[in-house]
């Protein structure tokens, strides 16, 4: 008997997101210190775009949706929902919401790259990844959107906050 034997579903996906998150800083932090915080910026949202593609197909997969077009609200919700369900750690403090109709608000209380971006002194360049991310996501499944305000740099940075809303438009 192992470890794996004795713990829980929500154990594991701290473990492997902890994990995750650490070899994601850990990638970034010496490209930034490489290439300079451009290059990294670069790289990373590159990066985020491929595996937003392929974890988005995986999911999909999981959820027996792979065939599935996402042609309304209800299926937005439904494939964001699942995603965070298996992607977001409890270290991760935010929440998301769906207030009303083709909308989804975040609010991001602390955020992680952020604290490790400003250890790095570069956290008025960043580009944020992680509202990039779910950016990815909605882009890969086809549905149309606005976000409010627009995210180039860290909000946490620019605004002293970190929320805002989805707009999503269906043909």
């Amino acid at each position: 008997m192992t470890i794996f034997d004795d713990i829980t579903k929500d154990q594991l996906r701290e473990f492997l997101v902890k994990n995750w998150m650490t070899h994601d800083g850990a990638w970034f932090f010496y490209t930034c210190m490489e290439l300079g915080i451009a290059k990294a910026n670069h790289l990373n949202k590159s990066a985020i775009k491929m595996l937003a593609e392929v974890e988005q197909k995986r999911l999909l997969k999981l959820m027996g949706w792979q065939d599935r077009k996402i042609t309304m609200f209800e299926d937005v919700k439904t494939l964001i929902d699942n995603g965070f369900s298996v992607i977001k750690g409890d270290f991760m403090d935010f929440t998301y919401t769906f207030p009303a109709k083709n909308v989804m608000r975040w609010i991001m209380r602390t955020c992680w790259a952020y604290e490790g971006v400003k250890k790095l002194g570069v956290e008025k360049e960043y580009q944020c990844g992680v509202i990039w991310r779910v950016m990815c996501w909605i882009k890969n499944a086809g549905v149309k959107f606005k976000i409010d305000p627009p995210v180039k740099t860290c909000l946490l940075t620019t605004q002293g906050k970190c929320e805002g809303e989805f707009r999503f438009f269906f043909d």
